[in-house]
């Protein structure tokens, strides 16, 4: 069965209220998504840039970094009450009304 996002951040917050601590304060989120965004970074880095990686640094993959930083965004919305399907869908909007005509697309390319 696959899970949409509101199915997803049911699970996280399943997963963080069974902790007396529960939701860190919002500052400490972020400082936790900004690390989580400096570790992809670094795994970018590896993979596609010259930073080549130790030989004594433990083997991680883009897509696990990219994993963490979408579960600790859905910690975020979900300690902040945002539902992200509804978040998603109005910077969507937002995105195919401002980039309407500011990329050329691929059909403009067909027609040459």
């Amino acid at each position: 069965m696959e899970k949409n996002l509101t199915d997803l951040q049911k699970e996280v917050d399943d997963y963080i209220q069974q902790f007396k601590v529960g939701y860190f304060e919002p500052l400490a989120q972020m400082a936790r998504l900004t690390e989580e965004v400096g570790e992809l970074a670094r795994e970018i880095n590896h993979y596609y840039g010259p930073k080549q990686k130790k030989a004594s640094e433990p083997a991680k993959t883009v897509a696990e970094e990219l994993g963490d930083v979408f579960i600790v965004t859905m910690m975020m919305a979900n300690s902040l009450d945002i539902d992200l399907t509804t978040a998603f869908n109005e910077n969507m909007t937002k995105f195919y009304n401002r980039d309407a005509k500011r990329f050329e697309r691929k059909e403009d390319e067909d027609e040459n």
